[in-house]
């Protein structure tokens, strides 16, 4: 499998033009290494006695089923993403440190960046729901949740960067961006207030991938119940799959909205004149001493409407899409 696959790596130019140079496939490889991983996770997770592939009716092997997790969790997640993109840019103005708003940075900042941010998120969730999927037989959603979320840092936090900068109009455009930042802080500079954002978005997903297995047992268990004897098959329908995603992201969304705040001042520090924060301890007890408590709380129902629809739209679709690509595996 690996000498096609590798082939193919060398050739494909899929997402090549995103960041503005062919010599630099960095987002093809990405998901690439995602997808690869997924296979070789899939094949160790699975008993000695299941063949890691499954073969087609012409005598083809086709590929594992986690990676169809990895494909259909990763386009999920970037869809709701791109289409939810104008409430994100709405949530970051409202907890900026001067209190920017729409006026200050003018209506085209609800979109600038949207496409090239917008698919890191591919790869935030082909590493969410590729390492879940892999981990979670064998320790549980908890840690399986919490690997994910771990994971997709490494991804998620320079998006974070990129996207609230070009928001709060530190940057005019992506590409900007992305040579200033290189050029002044190097690569650690798409990763500035990684450690509020990591405190942030393991408890976030850890909650919300608990949350959805919980929820999802439960009602499988009670339909179950409805249809005791019969040879029904159970499942969930996708208007479940939205409402558990929605309920998941507005328990998690209460418990994380204070780090939130932090990740967001820390990160758009440059946008302000005031002194830079030393560091998130500095900023939690700055916020609290001189803007009280409730400022930590801003922009919560902004982020409550982009949160909620955020999973509402990649649990409800995420389903369909990876029983989609079972189906084809299966043909």
């Amino acid at each position: 499998f690996r000498l096609p696959y590798l082939q193919y790596l060398r050739t494909s130019p899929s997402t090549m033009g995103i960041f503005g140079s062919s010599k630099l496939p960095l987002a093809s490889v990405l998901l690439h290494l995602v997808f690869a991983l997924s296979v070789n996770g899939s094949e160790t997770a699975k008993p000695a006695s299941t063949p890691a592939l499954i073969p087609r009716a012409g005598g083809a092997a086709s590929l594992p089923s986690w990676s169809n997790k990895v494909v259909a969790g990763g386009t999920s997640r970037a869809l709701a993403q791109a289409l939810l993109y104008p409430v994100d840019a709405l949530r970051t103005l409202a907890q900026t440190r001067d209190g920017r708003t729409l006026k200050d940075v003018g209506a085209s900042a609800l979109l600038r960046g949207c496409a090239q941010t917008s698919s890191f998120a591919l790869f935030t969730g082909a590493f969410q729901f590729g390492i879940f999927g892999m981990v979670s037989p064998r320790y549980g959603p908890l840690v399986a949740s919490a690997c994910g979320a771990a994971g997709s840092c490494l991804v998620s936090v320079p998006q974070e960067v990129i996207k609230q900068r070009l928001v709060t109009g530190v940057y005019s455009s992506f590409r900007e961006a992305v040579n200033k930042i290189w050029q002044a802080e190097g690569v650690l500079g798409f990763y500035s207030a990684w450690k509020p954002t990591m405190s942030r978005n393991v408890p976030f997903v850890v909650t919300t991938f608990t949350s959805r297995d919980l929820m999802r047992s439960r009602i499988l268990k009670y339909k179950e119940q409805q249809h005791d004897g019969s040879e029904t098959v159970v499942a969930l329908t996708p208007m479940e799959n939205i409402g558990i995603g929605i309920t998941s992201a507005m328990i998690a969304g209460m418990i994380t909205q204070p780090i939130d705040v932090v990740k967001t001042r820390m990160m758009t520090q440059a946008a302000s004149k005031a002194m830079p924060y030393a560091s998130a301890l500095d900023c939690a007890s700055s916020i609290v001493r001189t803007e009280g408590w409730r400022k930590l709380y801003s922009g919560f129902g902004q982020r409550s409407i982009y949160m909620c629809g955020l999973w509402g739209m990649t649990f409800g679709l995420e389903p369909l899409m990876t029983t989609y690509l079972d189906n084809k595996n299966r043909q």
